[in-house]
């Protein structure tokens, strides 16, 4: 069912933006909620430059005018013009429940397809995506292995060898933390050796998941050293690799029951999933995103500043610049 025009009751862009941020905070962080401004932020300001106060005046052939002008304008690469117009099409979505626009309005929001070679330098998770898969493990997967892996990836931020290399007691629930130690003689170990040595701090909520898995749904096996692995199969020591598929397999919107528009039948892997290299590149955005000092996430990630700033952190320029002016405001 359509909304006849006659229905739609008028609304500010921006009015719209921050009614939907208040819909979004209901069940998103405040970071998602961060993100989903910064994203906007600039479809508010284009209306504003020409002229339309009033959403319902908004048109298909006005979307692709903003398409184009957006792309030249934040002078954008494929991925990041490809976030931003999907964070628009939500909205558009949300203000056809609302009689602010048509209903399928949303429906011609393009966003640009990216092929699998020119994502992976830059594959990054969202926030928001990572929340979501969050959610949906925590409801309908609680404390499982793909739980337990995603939960510890997204929270720390460490590369897969550094989780393939965990044992049971290695894992801190009590105190909140992971035990990171490089132990080339024992069949593990850590990509930067003994300078990637370090404990790395957990919520509870992940302390908590890891405990429940540990206690309810990892294979009791113990290895030729005497070590008991934390990540397992029936046979002993869960392969990387299989870490790596996990990721791929729940990262998937399809996974999860959400729309996945570049999905095509039969393929063996949904082009919509990420590597855990993304989720890592991700985590590292979402706490830089989220105010904490880039020192602390160079520490937490075993990353030198250097590589951080040209691979890891990619918080569009508006981003930074917003948080600059957060500090900027109170001097």
């Amino acid at each position: 069912m359509s909304t006849d025009e006659d229905d739609l009751e008028p609304i500010e862009p921006g009015t719209a933006q921050e009614l939907f941020l208040d819909h979004k905070a209901t069940d998103c962080t405040d970071s998602t909620v961060r993100n989903h401004r910064y994203r906007l932020n600039p479809f508010v300001r284009w209306c504003g430059e020409n002229g339309i106060d009033n959403l319902n005046e908004l048109s298909g052939r006005d979307l692709q005018r903003y398409r184009l002008w957006r792309k030249e304008d934040g002078d954008l690469n494929k991925l990041t013009l490809r976030m931003q117009m999907s964070t628009l099409r939500v909205l558009l979505k949300w203000a056809g429940s609302i009689e602010a626009v048509p209903q399928n309005l949303y429906d011609k929001v393009m966003v640009p397809r990216v092929h699998p070679e020119e994502r992976k330098r830059d594959e990054t998770l969202d926030a928001e995506d990572a929340q979501e898969i969050m959610d949906y493990l925590s409801k309908y997967e609680y404390a499982s292995k793909e739980h337990a892996v995603m939960a510890l990836l997204w929270q720390t931020g460490i590369r897969v060898g550094s989780a393939h290399s965990l044992d049971v007691d290695d894992v801190f629930t009590d105190e909140n933390y992971v035990q990171l130690i490089h132990r080339p003689d024992e069949g593990t170990t850590l990509k930067n050796a003994k300078s990637g040595q370090r404990p790395v701090a957990l919520t509870p909520a992940v302390s908590e998941v890891l405990a429940d898995y540990i206690r309810n749904h990892r294979k009791d096996v113990t290895d030729d050293y005497g070590r008991d692995p934390l990540f397992t199969t029936p046979h002993g020591w869960m392969h990387g690799n299989t870490i790596r598929r996990i990721t791929y397999r729940v990262t998937a919107p399809c996974y999860r029951g959400a729309d996945c528009p570049d999905c095509a039948a039969g393929e063996e892997k949904c082009p919509e999933a990420v590597s855990p290299h993304a989720i890592r590149r991700g985590s590292i955005t979402h706490f830089l995103t989220s105010d904490v000092p880039v020192d602390v996430v160079s520490d937490r990630m075993n990353v030198s500043r250097k590589v951080l700033d040209e691979h890891y952190d990619k918080r569009s320029e508006e981003v930074k610049m917003e948080q600059r002016r957060g500090y900027l405001d109170n001097v």
